[in-house]
């Protein structure tokens, strides 16, 4: 762990102008500079840094922090490496940390194994193009697949000669140790043994996403069928293949670029659409698709598009895998080329324009792709069909948010000429007995007594009035706001004049304080668990230290907290400088005591209205299962007098 007084001296450090003008373009515009976004496409620059503040905005995308923010939104670095990256450029010394002989052993082992399989990618690539047999068997196949010399350097493709130990007998007397090399599966042992794995086969080299060598994938060019297709390296310390994707180093950019992740199968679809000007594509290298290979593609985009081949058979194979995509709540939409082509095959028979054309038209949604499908094999059979059905309601139900689930029962319906309810009956059925199976394991699990099963409701589908809780959060960011922008200023009590200097300055008058108190006597915590924890921080900060430290939301190692900060300190549009022809206009800034009333009040205001449709709603069941709803209109007209009365605290005018 890097030491807090580092991390200090990192920030106060780095200059966030001189950073990220290494990867954008940047141009004085005022206080601030400006330049292109590195994060999506655009003629017109909307990416802004403030030398001032040290942050940087990104209107377009949205992102937005400190030099550290950046370095992990655009170069992908955890939090640490970051950090790490901004030390070494400013020539600031990390204090190594103390390491147990067991942790500096499996540091030992994983650096080795990177060593080795460096050495390996280098030998390979060495024995593709500088030796006869390479270039009479490697060489030729790539080229006969199509690929350019250009695509086989980039890759890094290679391949290992005919003889069983050449590989490791030239890493033998280069120093490299037969352990490693076993261990990273470049040469197997068996008894006194050595011989090398990938004896004639063209290689494949996996890179992580630093672009580090972690394993091979070696592919035969005999056609018996007694000897595997492609071998590919075993698990080890650096190399686990549920959490790797072929291609994921070349296309992390281009899928940040065009917020699009393609996935196709393997490592010759890759490179053909690389070639093809499709860079945003990556494979699951012949494996079933992974939780961890999905959380990896997540990290870039939310959007996924597979390709498939016309293989009925493997298109339902790959359900299982598409599921696990719509539970992690990724969009995806399916690409289906003719009969007979695969991605490979067709990218090398269409030139680089009609190809992208092609996966842009003839992209469908997943759900209505899976309906297809299986309705073709449904045919008018009434069981089958029901089958089908239930089929499409279980991966409906996957997804996490509700209105996408609504609307893709809407679109089942119709695809299928089945009454909307009826989709509903069943999927309310289906989550309700993953949430109930859910709840029973997780009381297994911490040793509690079984839990009553969830009450037979409409998850979806039922007529009630939900209150805009986007009204609510936004009432709460404005709070957010005046708390990060003026939480240091004092103010009078009387009037909303700021504090001059000759006038003393005590904790009490300090805005946050004023502004936090007036919450606290509500007892009410703020709905956004976000901006809860900035309260608390506020808080925490303010009684320990008597004053607000913003630049901890911008140091924060929260990328949520940190875009936070940004937002409201660093709006898009700010009033013009009337004061230059001498119109003078009183701020926000100069108006605070009124702020602290307006936004608390108004926040209240909208508490209460929700109280209201709560109440509303109860009383609506009520009539309906003939309870007695009296003492909920009793307690209704106790909230609507709350509700006058703050409204005329702001002058509102009450609308029913």
């Amino acid at each position: 762990m890097i030491p807090k007084i580092i991390i200090d001296q990192i920030f106060e450090t780095a200059r966030i102008e001189e950073v990220i003008g290494e990867f954008v373009n940047l141009k004085k515009a005022g206080q601030n500079l400006r330049g292109l976004s590195p994060f999506v496409d655009e003629k017109t620059p909307s990416f802004f840094v403030s030398p001032v503040k040290q942050i940087f905005k990104c209107f377009s995308s949205g992102k937005g922090g400190s030099v550290v923010s950046f370095l992990m939104e655009h170069e992908h670095y955890s939090y640490p490496e970051a950090l790490k990256f901004l030390a070494k450029r400013y020539q600031i010394e990390i204090p190594e940390e103390e390491q147990t002989d067991e942790q500096k052993q499996a540091a030992n082992e994983r650096e080795s194994l990177y060593i080795v399989n460096s050495y390996g990618q280098d030998f390979f690539e060495e024995k593709l193009w500088n030796s006869d047999e390479g270039k009479s068997i490697g060489v030729s196949y790539f080229r006969g697949r199509g690929f350019t010399d250009d695509i086989i350097k980039k890759f890094k493709l290679g391949y290992n000669p005919s003889g069983w130990n050449i590989l490791v007998k030239d890493a033998n007397e280069k120093g490299y140790k037969t352990e490693f090399l076993i261990q990273a599966g470049l040469v197997k042992q068996k008894e006194a043994r050595v011989y090398d794995t990938y004896r004639e086969r063209v290689m494949f080299p996996i890179h992580n996403l630093s672009g580090r060598v972690i394993g091979f994938g070696g592919r035969t060019l005999k056609t018996d069928k007694k000897i595997p297709k492609y071998i590919n390296s075993p698990e080890s310390l650096i190399y686990h293949k549920s959490d790797s994707l072929y291609g994921i180093y070349y296309a992390k950019s281009a899928m940040i670029k065009h917020d699009m992740c393609y996935l196709v199968e393997g490592y010759t679809d890759v490179i053909s659409l690389h070639q093809a000007g499709v860079e945003n594509v990556v494979a699951s290298s012949g494996t079933s698709l992974t939780e961890g290979q999905i959380r990896l593609i997540k990290r870039y985009t939310s959007n996924i598009t597979v390709l498939y081949d016309g293989d009925a058979a493997g298109i339902k194979a790959s359900f299982r895998g598409i599921d696990m995509i719509l539970e992690q709540g990724l969009n995806i939409k399916v690409v289906l080329f003719p009969d007979g082509e695969d991605p490979d095959s067709y990218a090398q028979k269409l030139d680089s324009e009609d190809f992208k054309d092609y996966l842009a038209e003839y992209a469908t949604d997943f759900i209505v792709f899976k309906t297809d499908v299986l309705n073709k094999d449904a045919k008018n059979d009434p069981l089958e069909k029901a089958k089908l059905l239930r089929e499409v309601v279980n991966s409906i139900a996957l997804i996490p948010d509700h209105l996408t689930r609504a609307v893709y029962i809407k679109e089942c319906g119709r695809l299928l000429d089945i009454e909307e309810k009826v989709l509903i009956l069943e999927l309310n059925k289906i989550r309700r007995k993953r949430i109930n199976d859910e709840r029973s394991k997780n009381a297994v699990q911490n040793q509690q007594p079984d839990l009553e099963p969830l009450p037979e409701i409409e998850l979806i589908g039922k007529q009630s009035v939900h209150v805009n809780e986007q009204d609510i959060d936004f009432q709460e960011l404005d709070v957010i706001r005046l708390l990060l922008n003026y939480g240091n200023l004092h103010i009078k009590k009387k009037n909303d004049d700021v504090i001059k200097e000759e006038e003393p300055e005590t904790i009490e008058n300090l805005f946050a304080v004023r502004l936090i108190k007036e919450f606290l006597a509500d007892q009410i915590p703020f709905e956004n668990p976000l901006y809860q924890q900035v309260i608390e921080t506020v808080m925490k900060q303010v009684q320990k230290d008597g004053a607000l430290r913003t630049e901890a939301f911008l140091n924060d190692n929260s990328v949520e907290v940190v875009n936070l900060y940004v937002d409201v300190v660093n709006p898009r549009y700010a009033l013009h400088k009337w004061d230059t022809v001498k119109i003078f206009v009183k701020g926000e800034e100069q108006k605070l005591s009124d702020a602290i009333n307006s936004a608390t009040t108004m926040l209240r205001l909208k508490r209460i209205n929700k109280l209201i449709i709560k109440n509303n709603n109860k009383t609506k069941i009520a009539q309906e299962e003939g309870r007695d709803y009296i003492p909920l209109q009793k307690e209704l007209m106790v909230i609507n007098n709350a509700k006058r009365k703050i409204a005329d605290l702001i002058g509102a005018v009450i609308l029913k």
